[in-house]
């Protein structure tokens, strides 16, 4: 337990464990510790994800450290590596996983589609560590979209993120490319939405469907396009795209709620950018940020 009384992360395989006691860059403080290891080896370490900085896994080599902070390295080597092109771990800890999609990748399979997911990738790369570990889903991004997600890797850590989600989530933005110069620099869509499987319908008045809320901000507008940074109150099935399309500009490579044959990008310009909550255990704050697509900014030069 935590002085404050909250738990830290469970105890995982054997580790080596340091104490930081001045500020410094995690690899400065591994070349310290490991004098005779190489900055090639170093890096290696990093990369193999079993460098661990107050229990969360670290591959940022310019990580800045403070005193207090506690940095282990895993003895069992070779079970936390992960690469796969439309993934990215971001984050993880005892409790849960921050990742990257990329545009393309299902978050989790549906009856009719059967294929590779976010959530089997990620199930494979958990259970190396220990056939009993599990991954659970906690919500979704579209196939299309890209961004930041998690999951959890407990059953109660899955309760706790879905039975308090607009608590714990305090910060989710999206930004996206849509179609034509938005008129105004602001603004909300409420509408309620009713989702038929293959697609969602909007209405301006409760007609029996959901009640949803988008806030919008217009960043910037050139070339007949414009940048938008999104902000949801609800998280429903294709919120933003159908919202966007309510406002007269769909998003750019939406060939369900937009315009079929305008896909400059050649995929659906939207992405998850930011996710930020406090940490279902320890309740600490947590925050996560991915720069906007490069593409997404080259329609505006």
């Amino acid at each position: 337990m935590r002085p404050n009384g909250k738990p830290t992360a469970r105890a995982r395989a054997q580790y080596t464990d340091y104490l930081v006691k001045e500020p410094m860059e995690l690899m400065e403080f591994l070349a310290a510790k490991m004098p005779d290891a190489s900055r090639t080896k170093l890096k290696s370490l990093l990369s193999k994800r079993i460098v661990f900085v107050d229990n969360a896994i670290t591959t940022q080599y310019n990580f800045p450290l403070k005193p207090g902070m506690k940095v282990q390295i895993s003895r069992n080597k070779g079970n936390h590596e992960f690469h796969h092109r439309l993934l990215n771990i971001v984050y993880e800890d005892a409790y849960l996983i921050v990742v990257e999609k990329k545009e393309g990748l299902l978050s989790v399979n549906t009856e009719r589609q059967k294929e590779r997911t976010a959530y089997t990738i990620l199930s494979e790369y958990v259970q190396r560590s220990g056939r009993r570990n599990r991954l659970y889903i906690v919500h979704r991004l579209d196939r299309d979209t890209s961004g930041l997600m998690m999951f959890a890797k407990d059953e109660q850590t899955q309760h706790t993120l879905r039975d308090n989600w607009h608590r714990i989530v305090f910060d989710r933005r999206y930004v996206a490319v849509v179609a034509g110069e938005m008129e105004k620099d602001a603004g909300i869509v409420r509408s309620w939405l009713t989702d038929r499987t293959l697609y969602v319908y909007s209405s301006p008045t409760d007609d029996g469907g959901k009640e949803s809320v988008t806030h919008y901000r217009t960043i910037k507008r050139k070339n007949g396009f414009s940048l938008m940074e999104l902000v949801l109150d609800t998280g429903r099935k294709n919120q933003i795209r159908v919202h966007m399309a309510d406002l007269g500009h769909p998003v750019i490579g939406d060939g369900r709620y937009g315009i079929e044959d305008l896909n400059p990008l050649g995929r659906l310009a939207l992405h998850a950018f930011k996710l930020c909550f406090y940490h279902p255990v320890t309740g600490e704050p947590m925050q996560f940020e991915t720069p906007y697509p490069a593409d997404f900014k080259k329609l505006f030069q």
